[in-house]
């Protein structure tokens, strides 16, 4: 190890019997500048826990098949809207697999624990709130509302049942996420001072451009019970199947990414979110009848708080990059920068010269010699060698081994917040804050003027 790596460790105070007291697993490696991280979910005891699946759609899918790879979880039942999802649960789970169109009929079942909420985002409200009064557990997939206002009515239903409810933007428990909340705790970037978050997508899929079926049908599809709350419209395969990309029924790039980003931004920085909220929207390459954005960018200003400064977050999305796709989240301060990707971060850490340099690009060129040797003489008096020499520190790379699944630790936190009747990270409150700001970034854009926020009563100030 470099000198340079143990001045970076020393002045961490106390990262470096951080590192060497276990806190990566004992399979954990170190290979020159990069850590590889091991997956910090524990499974408690295997009591067992029977879940039901709201919405059998592509993340329905993942998150059941994620869920069941934890011990002691099984799967009893399944609600979807298209006949061929409920086919295609029986083949894939079980031909005795309990199915149904109705979400009732789970939450009327007494051998269901917990359900997984995976509708599209306008459903997300209602069904949440009736589970949990129905005496279920929830794991509903981001953003928590559809609108910013259904979320105060979410909370109340979690704290009056007890129940246990978790939001799924798995980032909340994703071992990087967590290890980067470690050093920036430990001051590494100095002061915070702003934030870049970007996610950029080329392909169609990326855009939501999902497989229709040939069979979707009126008949084959439960289209007045979709619609719900929605305004009535006569049946379209593509407003069910890619209702992601209408605004009756989702929330665009804001309410699928944002929220990602906000999620890991407020799990490492103990934020409660923004105050101010503005954006800019624009529909410019998917003009194939959406009427949700494929470019949003907005810059969120954050208060100042016991966990970090104020500072600026500033965002996009954009599903017509013809840059191919990428994701890029940077927490840059006055003395460094974590730079985060899927599976892990790099470090860039430095510390500032104290003096602030003389010489060079610098007016004192413009004075006279007596005058510029008067000014050395008082500079040299005023700082020392060391002051005048920044330090730099090698990169630090934390990296999760191959087929890390950030997924399965927010699956073993739901459960084990079950089975232990222990409180969740990402709980209703949590995920008002991260579905609240990016919901905002929608209504900035419409209405094209600043929208006020309150982080702490998660209720619009000022529109």
């Amino acid at each position: 190890m470099k000198n340079s790596r143990r001045s970076f460790l020393k002045k961490l105070g106390g990262a470096s019997a951080f590192i060497s007291a276990g806190a990566f697993s004992s399979q954990a490696k170190a290979e020159g500048d990069i850590r590889i991280l091991q997956s910090r979910a524990k499974v408690t005891a295997n009591d067992k826990i029977r879940i039901g699946l709201i919405g059998a759609g592509i993340i329905g899918h993942y998150d059941v098949e994620t869920a069941m790879k934890v011990p002691g979880v099984e799967l009893v039942g399944v609600c979807d809207l298209y006949d061929g999802r409920l086919v295609r649960a029986r083949e894939k789970w079980g031909s005795k697999l309990f199915t149904t169109r109705d979400y009732r009929e789970l939450l009327n079942r007494k051998d269901i624990d917990a359900v997984l909420v995976c509708t599209s985002d306008h459903w997300h409200d209602r069904i949440s709130i009736d589970a949990m009064n129905a005496g279920k557990h929830v794991y509903c997939e981001k953003p928590m509302v559809h609108h910013v206002e259904e979320g105060q009515a979410v909370i109340d239903t979690q704290r009056k049942t007890g129940k246990v409810f978790q939001v799924g933007s798995q980032r909340a428990s994703g071992t990087p996420i967590l290890e980067a909340k470690k050093y920036f705790e430990q001051g590494i970037l100095g002061e915070l001072t702003f934030v870049e978050a970007a996610i950029d997508r080329t392909d169609a899929k990326g855009a939501w451009q999902y497989t229709v079926p040939t069979d979707a049908s009126p008949k084959t599809v439960d289209w007045d019970r979709y619609l719900g709350d929605a305004p009535k419209v006569p049946f379209d395969a593509n407003r069910f199947f890619r209702w992601r990309n209408y605004k009756d029924y989702g929330t665009g790039v804001a309410g699928d990414l944002f929220v990602h980003l906000l999620t890991s931004l407020h799990v490492i920085t103990s934020s409660n979110g923004p105050n101010k909220v503005f954006s800019l929207g624009a529909l410019n390459y998917w003009k194939d009848g959406r009427d949700a954005y494929d470019l949003v960018t907005a810059i969120m200003q954050y208060p100042k708080a016991k966990t970090h400064p104020a500072f600026q977050f500033i965002t996009r999305v954009n599903l017509a990059s013809g840059t191919g796709g990428m994701q890029s989240v940077k927490l840059v301060g006055t003395e460094g920068v974590i730079e985060l990707g899927w599976s892990g971060f790099t470090i860039k850490h430095f510390k500032r010269a104290k003096a602030p340099g003389i010489g060079g690009y610098d007016s004192v060129e413009s004075f006279a010699k007596a005058q510029q040797d008067d000014v050395m003489k008082a500079y040299n008096a005023m700082y020392s060698e060391a002051d005048r020499v920044g330090q730099k520190f090698d990169e630090i790379k934390f990296v999760a081994p191959q087929g890390y699944d950030e997924r399965y630790d927010h699956m073993v936190n739901f459960f084990n917040g079950i089975r232990e009747n222990k409180p969740i990270v990402e709980d209703a409150s949590f995920g008002l804050r991260a579905a609240g700001p990016s919901l905002l970034a929608n209504l900035s854009a419409e209405q094209q003027k600043a929208i006020v926020w309150d982080p702490e009563s998660m209720r619009i100030v000022q529109v």
